[in-house]
């Protein structure tokens, strides 16, 4: 191999790539124009040198790819990434703050440009570091149906993270649930895309607003993975990955501003999308217009020799991705560092695809200010002070969960509780004995998914910590109620079959004015939990004997409210005919169990809704409600799809009476808008919180469409009897989907508007004629409707 003998560096004061007088094309150019091949490739990997050997994986395959690092030759010629610096092991937030400066200035003073390496960090249900924040998780953003909530969210996690010296956040996951058995459901924002759009473009906006490059993630169809397993191969069709699949990423691309993109793991009719030029430059840079970096999941360049076997060697693996517009190795050093060097050497891999990844990853970090003559290492959290120089001085001086956080993951988990069923029963009044039962009753980690950082690492490290305050639902429903007599019994265990403590939980029942039961999962990694990544179903019955559980409890005749905690949707066999209640909640974070024992006291009102379909049965996956006609239930199978609870649906304590349809646009160009509008009326006693959720149906198109499609929503508050005049202004190019030729367009005739509680409840529709010619649209396409709230009389 050729040896590199790097020439001195101008003096930084000199160097045009700290001149901001200089566009910015002229810095990065520079650079490029000055860098050996060595320390081009150093800046297009990152380096995970704190990841624990002693624990269990947090990445696939982790252990596997732990080659020894020579971390004082590899800085030698600069450094593109720092993976995890705090969230790899439990450290004090302040001390990992300055271990990171203290790396930071290693880099800078070891290589010869000085140019310090990005930071990022997990950050799907807040920063995940020790002592920080536990937000819900993404699949309570999608029940919330509020974008601005989820925005406000992510700027605080923004804010958290740029404040102790990190760059990138590895969030939000825009993959859309085609099948609940899927490990990775609680990392999903919900089963339609619009929704998951809408929701993920928030918090693009938010994390990118406070300084952090935010990360879309995975790019594209990891969720539609055969039988639902983690990695598996993905067979979808060109129209179901263009009009389900990809319409999130656009959005985000398109109106959150995200500067990154992850690739997913799985291939899609036998490519890899880590090697998918179609997809990572053709689609995303060529037609959206994405300027920023495609980042590498998580060993995902290796995996094209090691899991696709679509490459030999290393080199070809390296050569294959950086062709395919993949610009950085995650997360850490393994095919873009000696093989690619060699192969570019050899002639193998051109040079100007490093230089053409090298400069997207330069205007990054001239972007973060990373390139500037007046960068200082360190962070925010830490100039304040400054004889804050050693571990002592910093332990505990920095909050990552101030009260400010907490009460904004309070509001969010309020606002993420599904109430599914009531006979009546809730609010609880009156109560005298309660009982509560079931293995997530007493389980302060039921509030969490698996890449909060308790469950994600704090569980790897046995007799450490938590880091944060979390009440269990027991704690929470004796503080609640606390002029009850409270009894409580586990039951059976989440997975493990036990049905030794049910009699227990039986007589507790018997005994009790209202029995409350709370089931669900475990989150976890790799087979740890029944939730997580790598944390698969067979089918959606409830795991374990819980299903025993609330069997025997419903047949004790006490009235009965079954309280989930869980990943994923699950069939509740007889529960949604004999329950007195059932609420919904997807792991709400370290402020859930308050959430949830206000909804059973009335002292919350319930407004969640659903963001995927709670099935009947456990075994009709794969199944969503963004389904064809003969998806659903039909004469020519025995099987009935058709959901328990439908996306969209959600009760509260008071209802308003929707009516009143308004339409003067019964005929429109395939080029103009309709104009429609609703009235809600409340005659109850209380607010009724609505989220008027607007449904388009194509009854007859040139291709099978499904039979109903949200595409707008809008939470409305109607005060306690008073009414409010909803109106929505819907482009035709909504209607817009993927035709027989590839195009996207916009065809003349018949399309059904509908107004909807949920997508299976629609109680106002009307039908407008699209008339002109076929319309073709492009990446330019509206892809909202506009929505406005006034008092009506």
């Amino acid at each position: 191999m050729t040896m590199h003998t790097s020439p001195a560096a101008p003096a930084a004061g000199t160097a045009p790539w700290r001149d901001a007088s200089l566009t910015p094309a002229e810095r990065v150019e520079s650079l490029v124009a000055a860098m050996t091949l060595p320390e081009k490739l150093a800046q297009l990997y990152g380096v995970w040198v704190g990841a624990d050997t002693g624990g269990g994986d947090v990445a696939p395959h982790q252990h596997a790819m732990d080659d020894a690092i020579d971390l004082d030759a590899l800085l030698e010629h600069g450094l593109g990434q720092l993976t995890r610096p705090f969230g790899t092991a439990p450290v004090d937030a302040g001390v990992a703050a300055l271990s990171l400066a203290t790396t930071q200035r290693r880099i800078v003073e070891r290589s010869r440009f000085g140019i310090p390496a990005m930071a990022h960090e997990e950050c799907l249900a807040g920063f995940a570091a020790w002592g920080a924040t536990a937000y819900p998780v993404p699949l309570s953003w999608g029940a919330t149906f509020d974008a601005e909530l989820i925005e406000s969210m992510a700027r605080r996690i923004g804010a958290d993270m740029r404040a102790v010296g990190i760059h990138q956040g590895l969030a939000p996951v825009l993959d859309v649930v085609r099948d609940a058995r899927w490990g990775r459901v609680e990392e999903t924002i919900g089963e339609d895309p619009y929704l998951v759009g809408t929701i993920g473009s928030a918090y693009v906006r938010g994390l990118e607003t406070a300084g952090i490059v935010a990360t879309l993630k995975h790019f594209v169809g990891y969720s539609a993975s055969r039988a639902g397993r983690n990695l598996a191969p993905v067979s979808v069709g060109p129209r179901e990955l263009a009009d389900v699949l990809l319409p999130p990423f656009e959005m985000a691309v398109r109106e959150g501003g995200a500067r990154s993109v992850m690739n997913s793991y799985s291939d899609i009719d036998g490519v890899p999308s880590a090697a998918d030029k179609r997809l990572l430059t053709e689609l995303l840079r060529d037609e959206w217009g994405f300027s920023g970096t495609v980042v590498a999941d998580y060993f995902a360049i290796a995996f094209l020799r090691l899991l696709h076997g679509t490459a030999a060697t290393w080199a070809e693996a390296a050569g294959a991705a950086l062709d395919a517009g993949i610009d950085v190795e995650l997360p850490t050093v393994k095919t873009f560092g000696g093989p690619l060097t060699e192969a570019v050497e050899r002639g193998i891999v051109p040079e100007a695809l490093v230089d053409r990844a090298l400069r997207r990853v330069l205007h990054q970090k001239l972007e973060l200010g990373l390139l500037d003559a007046d960068w200082r290492a360190e962070p925010p959290a830490l100039a304040v002070s400054a004889d804050r120089s050693d571990a002592a001085s910093v332990r505990g001086t920095i909050d990552l969960d101030p009260p400010g956080n907490r009460a904004l993951a309070r509001k969010l988990a309020e606002r993420a509780v599904v109430l599914l069923r009531n006979d009546g029963t809730l609010p609880l009044r009156g109560a005298q004995r309660v009982a509560v039962v079931g293995p997530n009753a007493d389980e302060r980690y039921a509030m969490l998914g698996c890449y909060s950082f308790p469950t994600h690492v704090v569980s790897q490290h046995p007799g450490v910590a938590m880091g944060i305050e979390i009440a269990t639902v027991l704690d929470a429903l004796q503080a609640e109620f606390a002029g009850a007599d409270v009894r409580h019994e586990r039951g059976t265990g989440i997975d493990d079959g036990d049905t030794s403590g049910i009699p227990a939980a039986v007589d507790a029942a018997r005994g009790a004015d209202v029995a409350i039961v709370v089931l669900g999962d475990r989150a976890g990694l790799f087979g740890r939990g029944t939730s997580g990544e790598g944390c698969d179903a067979p089918d959606l019955a409830l795991p374990g004997a819980q299903q025993h559980l609330l069997d025997a409890l419903l047949d004790t005749g006490t009235p009965v409210v079954a309280v989930l905690l869980s990943g994923r949707p699950y069939a509740l066999g007889s529960a949604p005919e004999r329950a007195a209640a059932i609420v919904q909640t997807f792991f709400p974070g370290e402020e859930g169990a308050g959430a949830i024992a206000g909804v059973l006291s009335g002292r919350v009102e319930p407004s969640g809704r659903l963001p995927v379909s709670i099935p009947a049965h456990p075994g009709v996956q794969p199944s969503t409600y963004l389904a064809a006609p003969l998806a659903r239930v039909s004469e020519v199978s025995n099987i009935d799809p058709t959901a328990a609870y439908p996306f969209g649906h959600g009760l509260g304590y008071s209802a308003a009476l929707w009516t009143d349809l308004e339409c003067p646009d019964r005929e429109i160009g395939v080029d103009g808008e309709a104009m429609l509008s609703l009235r809600l009326v409340n005659t109850g006693d209380r607010p009724a919180h609505e989220v008027v959720q607007l449904y388009l149906n194509d009854p007859v198109a040139s291709v099978v469409r499904p039979v109903q499609r949200l595409i707008g929503f809008q939470r409305v508050v109607v005060p306690a009897g008073g009414s409010v005049r909803v109106a929505v202004s819907v482009p035709a190019a909504l209607a817009a989907f993927t035709g027989v030729d590839g195009r996207r367009i916009v065809e003349p005739g018949d399309i059904v508007l509908g107004f909807g509680r949920s997508s299976s409840d629609i109680p106002l529709s009307t039908t407008i004629a699209l008339t002109g010619s076929v319309r073709e649209v492009g990446a330019d396409r509206p892809l909202h409707p506009r929505f406005e709230v006034v008092a009506a009389p």
